[in-house]
């Protein structure tokens, strides 16, 4: 039995606790009774009757402790610009982690909800090292307004955009992380007036979220796709009120609970209160709310415009317009970066295989400088790699294969021997492909290494090409591995995969080789690159290898395998990042 104490955080006002008091007697009425569960009111003022109704809930598994936040607010005071229409206790959650210490984790959520599942679940989950634990806000991917908003305004997509209601926060990361610091800093920063803190939350805490199931937070604004009955956590966001609306949503289920607390006859008074002119005004705030949302996407200073104009790499802004762009249109085998101009690679420029010992010594001198590179890259932490999973299918290859992998960064190669290195394969070598003006034409450092460091260079010349498919169809049967790029565009730091080009699976077809399948997921880490962009930490996945299908022939074999690795790379972006992978390509009816 698991005897870990919950702790629960509401933060209200006078004005708000009425509903608290539903909801924590909807909570204390469905968890777990073998639970202790500590509940902290956090709050600047609450009056003798509110704390009472309050009080009396607690017993049994339940305690209440009221929490008056006024001296942690005073001592940020002079790093907190509030604002007329701004509520303080909207910034409560962000004191728990420096607050309570003692907690590694805790429980948030708002008031105005209804909880229909044991708590002690949502709080026992595994969030490992996410910042916190919590549920998309459905209203950005609905809304299109919303959604834009957050895409263009904060550069988070709607689909990675969570509710602020609802979290279970990770104590320890906010803390190690200084979230708080961050949410200060960044007031001084922006000024959000849409979801406002809401806001903040999501930029500091973006790739550091660990996605609870929706029924956590069953937004009744909103349209759900699951049964209504199934709601572990109902949530009545914006309008969706039911002590002002008597056909709200699911209204039933808060009056369940409502009618058996002290608090009740308040709220049937505030009900019938509530007019027509009232709900009108509720109209008015909603358009005037999806409004402000297009206006700041219109706003050629906002958030996202101004970091980008701030950046120190303006050519890092034009690349992600660009990429934007040749998404739209659909160009997503062409690269959105300029190739230094080349020269073509003609036969007697290379030898693939069959090299001298001037060349296997440069070879050798490339690849000890190669890891003095990657190892200063990995110490500097310009190059972070986060976990690699499914090493063991790397590891298991008894023969010749094609290495496949997404490409956004000229260091994902690197990303890919690191892998190679750990499935210690001695007998086999690692080699990849590139584009021939990067093995003609690079220069320098980089250039040396296109040239010496097992690289198979592409080539504009059909006599070059036909030594090229002659030294990778021997590598293959002589049982080394060749990386290839199916997408052949290189998109910096883009994390959908590409529709994918035939190449690389007639190679495995021909050669009867397995295709293994690698797709690297990305997270913004803390440490600020010298682009002015964020450091990306790498996740290497290393799905189980596609073989060949001998039941099929020619053509039909070699689309099998890559309609296969299509799939695998769909299957774990949408698990990785939880949202569906779409395009904005525009087409034409």
């Amino acid at each position: 039995m698991n005897k870990t104490p919950v702790p629960v955080f509401y933060a209200c006002d006078e004005n708000f606790v009425k509903y608290t008091v539903v909801s924590l007697y909807s909570m204390i009425r469905n968890a777990d009774p073998a639970r202790r569960y500590d509940v902290h009111i956090l709050h600047t003022g609450l009056s003798s009757k509110m704390r009472e109704s309050l009080s009396a809930l607690a017993g049994g598994a339940f305690t209440v402790t009221f929490d008056d936040v006024s001296e942690w607010m005073r001592s940020v005071a002079d790093r907190l610009p509030l604002r007329d229409y701004y509520s303080k206790t909207t910034y409560y959650r962000l004191l728990i982690a420096e607050m309570y210490p003692e907690y590694d984790k805790a429980v948030y959520i708002d008031s105005d909800t209804v909880v229909q599942g044991d708590i002690s679940e949502f709080y026992d989950t595994d969030i490992g090292d996410a910042y916190l634990g919590a549920c998309h806000e459905m209203a950005m991917v609905q809304v299109d307004e919303f959604g834009t908003y957050v895409e263009k305004v904060l550069g988070i997509s709607r689909y990675n955009y969570f509710n602020a209601g609802i979290l279970l926060i990770n104590c320890d990361k906010f803390r190690i992380g200084f979230v708080l610091d961050k949410f200060l800093q960044y007031l001084h920063t922006y000024d959000f007036v849409v979801t406002q803190d809401e806001d903040y939350l999501n930029l500091i805490c973006k790739d550091h979220v660990f996605w609870m199931d929706q029924r956590w937070n069953t937004e009744v604004y909103c349209d759900i796709d699951y049964p209504v009955s199934e709601a572990k956590i109902f949530h009545y966001i914006m309008t969706a009120k039911p002590w002002h609306y008597r056909d709200c949503k699911c209204a039933d289920v808060f009056w369940k609970y409502a009618c058996r607390t002290s608090v009740y006859p308040d709220l049937e008074k505030e009900l019938a209160a509530y007019t027509d002119k009232d709900r009108e005004n509720d109209r008015r705030v909603m358009e005037s709310l999806v409004q402000l949302a297009v206006s700041e996407t219109e706003r050629e200073d906002n958030y996202l415009n101004r970091l980008n104009r701030a950046s120190r790499a303006g050519d890092r802004v034009e690349i992600v317009k660009k990429i934007e762009q040749y998404e739209r249109e659909g160009r997503f085998d062409e690269d959105v970066e300029n190739d230094p101009p080349g020269k073509v690679l003609l036969p007697d420029d290379i030898e693939y295989i069959k090299k001298g010992m001037i060349s296997k010594l440069k070879t050798r001198f490339a690849f000890m400088t190669a890891r003095r590179f990657v190892d200063s890259l990995l110490r500097s932490k310009k190059l972070i790699i986060k976990d690699i999973t499914g090493l063991e299918h790397f590891k298991a290859l008894d023969s010749g294969a094609i290495i496949t992998c997404n490409h956004f960064n000229a260091f994902d190669s690197f990303a890919i021997q690191i892998a190679y290195d750990r499935a210690e394969q001695p007998k086999r070598t690692f080699y990849r492909i590139i584009k021939e003006g990067n093995y003609t034409s690079f220069p320098g450092f980089y250039g040396f290494l296109m040239r010496h460091c097992n690289t198979l260079p592409l080539s504009s010349d059909p006599r070059t090409m036909k030594k090229f498919m002659s030294a990778v169809g021997k590598l293959l049967r002589d049982g080394h591995f060749v990386l290839i790029y199916p997408e052949q565009s290189m998109w910096w730091n883009y994390r959908k995969p590409k529709p994918l080009k035939k190449g690389a699976y007639l190679f495995a077809a021909k050669n009867d080789v397995p295709v293994l399948p690698c797709f690297i997921t990305m997270k913004d880490s803390d440490i600020m690159g010298e682009d002015g962009y964020f450091v990306q930490e790498y996740t290497i996945h290393i799905a189980p290898p596609i073989y060949p299908d001998k039941t099929l022939k020619g053509h039909a074999r070699i689309d099998r395998m890559m309609e296969e690795n299509a799939r695998v790379w769909k299957e774990i972006y949408e698990r990785e990042y939880d949202i569906p992978l779409t395009y904005i390509t525009e087409t034409s009816e």
